[in-house]
């Protein structure tokens, strides 16, 4: 005697068909929680992708790297308004597809006062020097590599009193400056600096103009972390780090008013909120 098919309730089937049509459901429903994303969909949120061992993601139809085992990631800018494709080719042959348009946010309106006024409006000699400053940034940023210190849990690289968040637009000494790019922690002077996540040291710099003592760290595939107005710098360009570690101390160096870490996050040229990826200290 053949023995009985059921259904997916354990009714008996009634025809070939039925489970021909539920084979069906079972293989969408496997090829829909294919690919997980995590993070924030949100102006200035970052989104990891996980994918199967050997697929290929693309945002846009344009190509991301992805890890051996299926990682991803990309970001939003903070007046990015429209929805994004991302779409994964599965080692099975099959397409994983989704839309997905950041969720709009209100930024604040910060006001420094008290600053130098040479460092709100810089002197005409000093022109030379911002210019090549911000073409060595500019040039770090360009690291496009294959690190997966992206795929870990990002940790505050310093706890303490949140002075300044990203995307606020800060207006100094009563001019109106372009926006804030990172969060401010507050805490004193020789405060220990760790690695969010495990990278790379692309950019050291002991005194930039506005930004003092400067590191940034490449965490792979275009996501890079900023650490101004430093004080005390342990590591140097080129060297490993990982998350945890301390690679220098907080200062006021730079344009700045008072001891802080400025901690400012990118993705290839966007850049986004490095406070949405950690949770509150």
């Amino acid at each position: 005697m053949s023995k009985q098919i059921t259904d997916l309730l354990g009714r008996p089937a009634q025809s070939s068909l039925y489970l021909i049509l539920s084979l069906c459901l079972m293989t969408s429903v496997a090829l829909a929680d294919a690919v997980q994303l995590t993070g924030a969909a949100v102006q200035g949120g970052v989104i990891v992708g996980k994918a199967p061992t050997g697929s290929k993601a693309f945002l846009n139809n344009e190509p991301l790297i992805t890890t051996e085992h299926g990682a991803f990631v990309f970001g939003f800018g903070k007046d990015d308004d429209s929805a994004v494709e991302i779409k994964v080719q599965l080692p099975t042959g099959d397409t994983w597809q989704q839309s997905i348009k950041p969720e709009a946010r209100a930024f604040q309106i910060q006001r420094i006062d008290g600053l130098p006024a040479d460092r709100v409006t810089p002197p005409p000699h000093v022109q030379d020097r911002i210019e090549q400053e911000a073409l060595m940034a500019r040039q770090a940023r360009q690291n496009i590599s294959q690190l997966t210190g992206f795929t870990e849990s990002f940790v505050w690289p310093v706890v303490g009193r949140i002075t300044g968040v990203y995307g606020s637009q800060r207006i100094l000494n009563g001019e109106p400056r372009a926006p804030h790019w990172g969060v401010d922690v507050a805490a004193p002077t020789g405060t220990p600096v760790i690695a969010p996540a495990s990278g790379r040291v692309v950019l050291v710099h002991p005194d930039m103009y506005f930004s003092g003592g400067t590191i940034f760290i490449d965490h792979g595939h275009g996501l890079m972390s900023a650490f101004l107005h430093l004080d005390q710098i342990f590591v140097e360009e080129g060297q490993h780090i990982k998350q945890g570690e301390r690679f220098a101390t907080v200062g006021a160096s730079g344009r700045a008013t008072g001891p802080h870490l400025d901690w400012r996050v990118s993705w290839r040229d966007v850049r986004v909120d490095a406070q949405l990826l950690v949770s509150q200290p």
